[in-house]
């Protein structure tokens, strides 16, 4: 018979991305947090960085009247802090903390952190100092709520994301020890950089030592905070299988549990709504295409596409660019197929001579120059994507059954050329092409198969491992389930590049029925990946930290 699990009474989560949308774990957490605060309303607290002081942050807004008492208290103890709710569908309670005053105590922070927990801070550089105080910072948020509002009758967990929050679990570790910490790493610094310095990952994954590897690839202090944190906290966790075995390598620690990332189908529009909104996406997708290119495209056209952050090997924008080149030169490709390239780079804002002819009613049957790129880049002949394009000779002219648009921003609603956010040209596309060769876990391609665009994506992905394990590990396909999953490995490039081309005309050449057929199986699939299924492996968690906590404090 299985122990009933030990909940908590109040969950503190603490993120560098809380209310502060700049990468994938703002998509775990904002798309989460409703279905926490349904089951222990308001009890469910968000801790993160105060960067809008001085400017409205649209996706917080601040309640004053909100635990005004303890604010106040809590400015007598040093903290300056807003307090609001995120505004995402639940709205949960947050607290933004300034963490500025907290550099002037660096120092003994830092000799603190190393005295009690080895931590080896003496080669930070960068975002770590920032990271640090901020975490700092919310550590002591937690502690300050804690003495004002509860006792040890509560049951209170603080989990803490990433090694930029590290420092914050184990000051609540040292000195609120009646609180559960538990500490998940969404991808390990020393894998992400031995992938990213264009070293071989896996094929020797376990010879690979990471206090060694820290040194060489000058990361020693995150690798330190990151692997003490996993080492101390009450339970440690990460998001895929394929990170977990980094952490028993490069961390030396075994996750205690695996916490998938799932997804809300809130997000995704329904029946006349969803059909109107995909037409939309594509008509302005194509007129942008149209007037970058002076060439008309017909609604028959393949609209594929890639995003996310613009990491050329780990998220595989090389192989997928190499795809698109060699698909361009088949003669096999037989019906138009119009690629974008949704990843944000170094640039000065929109092209002028694109805008101007966006709000123009002529129609335009001339390219304009560089016809590939829909913003000025600060240093094109240093960009990656723009270097191979050229070195492929890609030109978008006339006759050409492939044609490729790099989109190199953010698309929030205001980049000035679509001005559509990007869940509202996911709706436009046909196919996306999530290639990574480093990705623990893969939210571009969840998203996509949630709004019913099949994708490809790879065993290197966290989510293709997922699929992939819910057919009982046998391959999954685009016209039976909505997604392919590629064999990738250290050395197979050309070979997931042919079959990336491959399945790209494969696709183009579907029947409709077919792919009508495709796009329900990408929606069931990410049906299955919603949070209400995922959550309870975060309930795993806080019973296992709670456990621990319990047993330590037994003995204190």
């Amino acid at each position: 018979m299985s122990q009933e699990k030990i909940l908590p009474n109040y969950i503190f989560e603490s993120s560098w991305e809380v209310c502060n949308k700049v990468g994938g774990i703002y998509t775990v957490l904002s798309t989460r947090a409703k279905t926490l605060q349904d089951a222990m309303p308001d009890r469910i607290i968000f801790i993160g960085p105060d960067f809008w002081q001085e400017k409205e942050n649209p996706l917080f807004a601040e309640d004053k009247r909100l635990w005004a008492d303890w604010r106040k208290q809590a400015g007598k103890e040093g903290l300056t802090l807003r307090i609001g709710r995120w505004q995402i569908p639940g709205r949960p309670v947050v607290v933004l903390v300034d963490f500025k005053p907290f550099f002037a105590m660096k120092n003994d922070i830092y000799g603190a952190l190393w005295t009690e927990f080895q931590v080896d801070s003496l080669h930070a550089y960068g975002d770590y100092d920032e990271a640090s105080m901020f975490s700092y910072a919310a550590g002591r948020v937690v502690e300050s709520f804690y003495n004002h509002f509860l006792d040890d009758t509560k049951r209170v967990v603080y989990q803490a994301h990433e090694w930029m929050t590290g420092l914050g679990a184990l000051y609540i570790q040292r000195h609120v020890p009646a609180i559960a910490t538990v500490f998940t790493t969404h991808a390990t610094t020393i894998g992400r950089s031995i992938a990213g310095n264009g070293k071989p990952l896996y094929d020797y994954l376990f010879a690979y030592n990471g206090n060694q590897m820290a040194e060489e690839l000058n990361v020693q202090s995150k690798h330190s905070i990151e692997r003490q944190t996993a080492h101390h906290v009450d339970c440690f966790t990460t998001v895929s299988d394929v990170t977990a075995r980094e952490c028993v390598e490069l961390l030396d620690k075994q996750p205690d549990v695996v916490l998938p990332n799932g997804f809300e189908m809130d997000f995704v529009p329904k029946g006349v709504t969803f059909v109107n909104r995909r037409k939309k996406a594509r008509r302005r997708i194509f007129d942008v295409a149209e007037a970058l290119m002076g060439t008309h495209f017909n609604d028959d056209t393949l609209i594929i596409s890639t995003s996310g952050r613009y990491e050329w090997k780990n998220k595989g924008i090389d192989v997928y660019v190499e795809a698109l080149c060699r698909a361009l030169r088949d003669e096999r490709l037989k019906l138009p197929v119009l690629a974008l390239i949704e990843v944000p780079a170094w640039q000065s804002g929109p092209r002028r001579d694109l805008q101007e002819r966006l709000s123009s009613s002529i129609p335009q049957t001339s390219p304009l120059p560089e016809p590939f790129i829909t913003h000025d880049l600060y240093e094109p002949g240093c960009d990656m994507v723009v270097q191979m394009l050229h070195q492929n000779g890609v030109t978008n002219r006339d006759n050409a059954r492939l044609k490729i648009m790099f989109v190199p921003c953010y698309l929030d609603g205001q980049d000035g050329i679509f001005n559509m956010h990007y869940y509202d040209l996911l709706l436009g596309l046909d196919l996306t092409v999530y290639p990574s060769y480093y990705e623990p876990w893969g939210y571009t391609p969840l998203e996509s198969v949630a709004f019913k665009v099949p994708c490809i994506t790879t065993t290197l992905a966290g989510f293709g491992l997922w699929a992939n394990a819910i057919k009982g590990d046998a391959p999954c396909y685009l016209d039976t389930d909505g997604v392919e999953v590629i064999t990738r490995s250290d050395y197979n490039y050309h070979e997931v590049a042919d079959r990336i081309r491959d399945e790209i005309i494969g696709f183009s050449e579907l029947p409709p029925k077919d792919v009508e057929a495709a796009r329900k199986a990408a929606s069931k699939l990410a049906g299955k990946a919603q949070w209400k299924h995922f959550i309870t492996y975060y309930y795993k968690a806080y019973d296992i930290a709670l456990r621990k906590a319990a047993q330590r404090n037994s003995t204190i």
